[in-house]
């Protein structure tokens, strides 16, 4: 496994410091006691890990522990991918996506709770897969992963990214409404397809669901295109007290909202997460690249790394993601 961090076709700027090296799709969370949590993709992809700290800078240099392996065989032998930690429902919850070794492309999402309050230090347990609507015959038939969860009035939804159509398919977001932390109460709403050509390059994608909320909006933002250079992220929003579960409640921005920049060094930022600073400022968590070209599949090269980068407000309220607020050693 290639453990190259400085770019091969391009150096290390300003901006693009990582915050934690080869840790692709990364997600932190700030539970209640101001503790911070972080887990990510790992690039052998056969493993979650969990990290702890009292503060954002904190993860940086934490001890990682590995909390789950993968399978031998079967489900969850393969493509360990996404990992998010949540907690609903008086417990901790940690989602991700896992295939088979046998079929390496039967992605799938499964669910591991924590039998403690304790998630460094308390066992975590399988819960199994993602388990759909009694009435639902269409959700996690086929190639599913990125789930995240929301909450809105008191209500949770899940949010994730399926893949439908034959031939080459097309990787769609779906939302619905939860029951529990491991099975969902309605049927799957298609939120979103990929409409524009800066969603269809390579392969047609929309995926990698986030959500931040400011003055009586939800954001949703989400990764589009094939996982090299040309991995952005859009951006759909909704009014809180608008039906959620309405497709065409949805606001979807025609322009992606954070892509690479070669002049600043990213390469391909996408798969993003939003946590907030001790202060409480909000923070976009995201992985990019430090370099352009890649040999093979983008998917296998290790140098997807965690960024940060605090998120600003313009004038309608609505989330700005910008270089120049780039939080690296010198801003943590």
């Amino acid at each position: 496994m290639n453990t190259e961090v400085r770019p091969r076709n391009g150096k290390l700027t300003d901006y693009n410091v990582p915050f934690i090296e080869q840790r692709a799709d990364p997600y932190i969370y700030k539970h209640s006691d101001g503790k911070y949590y972080f887990t990510a993709s790992v690039p052998e992809y056969d493993r979650i890990i969990l990290r702890c700290a009292d503060s954002l800078k904190g993860l940086k240099d934490a001890p990682e522990k590995e909390i789950w392996h993968k399978h031998e065989s079967g489900d969850m032998s393969c493509h360990i991918w996404a990992p998010e930690i949540h907690f609903l429902f008086g417990k901790w919850y940690l989602y991700f996506a896992g295939s088979r070794a046998e079929d390496i492309w039967r992605l799938r999402p499964y669910v591991l709770m924590c039998q403690g309050m304790n998630p460094m230090e308390d066992d975590w347990v399988e819960c199994g897969q993602m388990q759909c609507a009694e009435d639902d015959i269409y959700s996690f038939r086929a190639f599913s992963l990125d789930g995240t969860v929301f909450e809105n009035h008191g209500e949770w939804y899940y949010v994730w990214a399926e893949k439908v159509s034959v031939g080459i398919q097309i990787s769609n977001l779906y939302i619905a409404k939860m029951e529990s932390a491991t099975k969902l109460k309605t049927a799957q709403v298609l939120l979103t397809t990929p409409d524009y050509d800066w969603e269809r390059v390579d392969i047609w994608v929309n995926e990698g669901p986030a959500v931040i909320k400011n003055e009586g909006r939800i954001y949703l933002t989400y990764s589009a295109s094939a996982t090299g250079e040309c991995y952005c992220m859009g951006m759909l929003s909704i009014g809180e007290d608008e039906d959620i579960l309405d497709p065409r409640a949805w606001k979807k921005e025609k322009h992606p909202m954070l892509t690479s920049d070669r002049e600043k060094g990213f390469y391909g930022p996408g798969h993003n997460s939003f946590t907030e600073d001790e202060a409480g400022n909000p923070v976009c968590v995201f992985h990019a690249r430090t370099y352009a070209e890649i040999t093979g599949n983008p998917l296998y090269d290790p140098n997807r790394h965690c960024m940060l980068m605090e998120v600003k407000w313009d004038k309608s309220g609505a989330p700005v993601f910008d270089y120049e607020n780039m939080i690296c050693d010198k801003g943590i």
